[in-house]
């Protein structure tokens, strides 16, 4: 609890503090956002916003996750270590795009091939390791079965065989990876929402995090009565702590990210916010229940996908005003700010069905 607690506290405190200058230098190097031209007109004004603000809560998290530890006296996990490290590997990725945008003075950034190319090669090296490494308790912090509050029956080795069960496991990961790195990349359109929706989403894993560790199968303090529905999780209080870690450095950061921004988080922010997203869902086995932990960036992509195939089928014709979503509503005259305030209210009422499924699914094992 005190490696929690710490790791917020540093984190938050990190960005709260250290994002105006890193802003400030950001303006210095003109490292400043450019503006599509079929975004909304209101967008204009925000043209030279310092971009990439993404490297700040990305840092402040790796650093409140190590003193949170430090402090707390605990020892960092393969959980841990695996989560930050897919939320840096692809915020570097969401880096090189940002710096081309800036390099070539428009919104084409790296090539979209690239971004996939690097966003599979990042999945594939952290579903391997995942499978491979072994905590203290021999577990691995990933399992090949699929999941939705804890292991289904689904288990791609069982199913394939073990050596294509792996590839299988692999090529979920890779999907779970990119649509959810694409998903909150869309979402990140107002001063705000995607740092704002990101905290709600990935906080419900503090929950989730803490109740498995007071749940584990590996616990001393688990009441025999509920062996059946303990949780085979590796570190689980880790998986809180580093959600603490990433919660807290948003807080701080959406402090100067709120309308009018100062600093955008930029495809940095952005691309590690997914990456970060996908790999606590992989390791708390909660995969299948980021449809609702997730659900404003599903349905912010799901607008995205259904324009452009209506687009193209009808050669032009449009269902919505814009996309993503929230530019729609900006279209219809909604102000900004509220467009913003009412996507976090419809992602804490996803979160909030998503962590109730959570507890309910525990609540109603019985035994078999």
């Amino acid at each position: 609890m005190i490696a929690l607690l710490t790791a917020g506290g540093v984190s938050m405190i990190f960005t709260l503090l250290l994002t105006p200058l890193f802003a400030k230098t950001f303006r210095r190097l003109k490292l400043g956002q450019f503006i599509r031209a079929d975004t909304p007109t209101t967008h204009v004004t925000k043209r030279g916003t310092p971009s990439m603000g993404g490297i700040v809560f990305i840092v402040a998290a790796i650093v409140g996750y190590l003193v949170g530890h430090l402090v707390g006296g605990d020892s960092v996990s393969g959980v841990g270590v695996l989560t930050l490290a897919m939320m840096a590997g692809l915020g570097l990725i969401g880096f090189l795009d940002d710096f081309l945008k800036v390099k070539r003075k428009n919104s084409l950034g790296l090539k979209s091939g690239y971004k996939i190319l690097g966003t599979v090669i990042i999945a594939i090296v952290f579903g391997v390791t995942a499978l491979t490494y072994r905590d203290a308790n021999h577990r691995a912090p990933a399992s090949t079965a699929i999941s939705f509050a804890r292991n289904l029956d689904l288990d791609f080795v069982v199913i394939f065989g073990a050596v294509a069960g792996v590839i299988v496991f692999i090529v979920w990961v890779v999907l779970i990876t990119t649509a959810t790195t694409n998903a909150v990349n869309l979402a990140d359109g107002l001063d705000g929402l995607a740092a704002g929706s990101s905290i709600l989403a990935i906080g419900s894993y503090i929950f989730i995090g803490f109740w498995q560790s007071t749940q584990s199968c590996f616990s001393t303090s688990i009441d025999p009565d509920n062996i059946y529905r303990c949780y085979n999780v590796s570190r689980p209080l880790d998986i809180a702590v580093v959600a603490a870690a990433i919660i807290g450095a948003l807080i701080g950061f959406l402090w100067w990210n709120t309308s009018p921004a100062q600093i955008t988080m930029g495809d940095t922010g952005s691309f590690g916010l997914g990456g970060a997203l996908a790999a606590l869902a992989i390791l708390s086995r909660t995969e299948l229940l980021l449809v609702l932990i997730g659900g404003l960036f599903l349905v912010v992509t799901g607008q995205v996908i259904v324009q452009r195939i209506y687009f193209k089928a009808t050669r032009g014709k449009r269902i919505w005003r814009a996309s993503p979503l929230h530019h729609h509503f900006e279209m219809k005259g909604w102000a900004e700010v509220t467009i913003v305030v009412r996507f976090w209210i419809v992602t804490g009422l996803f979160v909030g069905a998503g962590v109730g499924t959570f507890y309910l699914e525990w609540a109603s094992r019985v035994p078999s």
